[in-house]
């Protein structure tokens, strides 16, 4: 029974073992390090029970068993100061870890013993959850793309997330743990790829039936290699207006990747803050007129805080759940 199972297992891909950027290698080797202190006290247990129930089984008339024992100040160090000790060993070790590993910090390297260098511009990447496709703008280079994403190697990726239409989960599992994604809520995470492949993404929390055909490849390219997709996607054409993406904002499945040289610059302002159709109010707005205590907008501030693509207080930060 067991070779079959083992020939089964033998094709998966152990991507959580073996990550391909640093921040998902810092998390597995945390992963791993709780896993080996909380098995210095499981695995004594378990030989404890099967030494104990062969030692004190009903055949063996040599075992001593003495009905009057209640106490053992011995027994009772060894049994509490070992479970205590790894207890203190794994919550200190985990505090600092994922701490460490917050997805809102900046990266301080790019590797193990290679330091973020000075004055490295990271890549700006804004990711949108659709139903049930992913879109990422670049407004560095002014493109967009759905359902495949790419990046240099060994250069830190700043993400900022948010959703059009129900929370979910953006997971690549050789970059980083998952971040959730909710509607009029970003949040963030930084991260870097370190080896050039084509790897999988997908969401990672239920949204409904098209939730399974909700995945994209991620390319780690090299510095020449992600220039010239950078003028791929330019020599497409497309442009994401308004009326594209109200197009593309329909359900669908198995979405084909899609590639546009140029979209509204405010774009990703505006589904985060909840208004790109016209006429509706955004949500920094909204956020504006409370802090006001409900007042209109005074003459002469009105124009500037109703645009909705300007910089005006933004939505609530989210909390971010990643597999530390």
């Amino acid at each position: 029974m067991l070779p079959p199972l083992a020939l089964l297992l033998g094709g998966c891909s152990m991507v959580l073992l073996n990550p391909a950027g640093d921040v998902a290698l810092q998390q597995r080797n945390l992963m791993i390090a709780s896993v080996i202190l909380m098995l210095l006290i499981i695995v004594p247990v378990l030989i404890a029970i099967g030494v104990i129930a062969w030692r004190y089984r009903a055949s063996n008339k040599r075992a001593e068993y003495d009905e009057d024992w209640d106490h053992s100040t011995q027994l009772e160090l060894m049994v509490w100061a070992g479970p205590l000790l790894i207890i203190i060993a794994l919550g200190a070790m985990t505090w600092i870890g994922t701490h460490q590993l917050d997805p809102y910090r900046p990266l301080s390297r790019i590797a193990h013993d290679h330091p973020l260098p000075a004055g490295v511009r990271p890549l700006q990447v804004e990711v949108v959850s659709l139903d049930w496709k992913w879109l990422f703008f670049y407004p560095q280079y002014g493109i967009a793309t759905v359902n495949q994403l790419a990046a240099p190697v060994d250069v830190p990726i700043d993400f900022k997330l948010t959703s059009a239409t129900m929370m979910n989960s953006f997971f690549i599992p050789d970059l980083a743990g998952q971040i959730y994604t909710m509607p009029g809520m970003q949040t963030v995470l930084h991260a870097v790829i370190n080896k050039p492949g084509n790897f999988k993404g997908f969401s990672a929390n239920y949204s409904g039936h098209g939730f399974t055909d909700m995945r994209f490849r991620f390319l780690g390219l090299n510095e020449q290699g992600f220039q010239q997709w950078v003028a791929k996607v330019k020599a497409a054409g497309g442009n994401l207006d308004r009326q594209a993406y109200d197009t593309l904002s329909q359900p669908s499945r198995a979405e084909p990747v899609h590639y546009y040289a140029r979209y509204s610059p405010d774009l990703y302002q505006r589904i985060l803050n909840r208004c790109v159709d016209p006429g509706q109010m955004c949500m920094s707005q909204m956020m504006a007129i409370d802090a006001r205590g409900g007042h209109p907008m005074r003459q002469g501030s009105a124009h500037g805080a109703v645009s909705g693509g300007e910089s005006a207080p933004a939505p609530a930060r989210a909390h971010s759940t990643a597999t530390h």
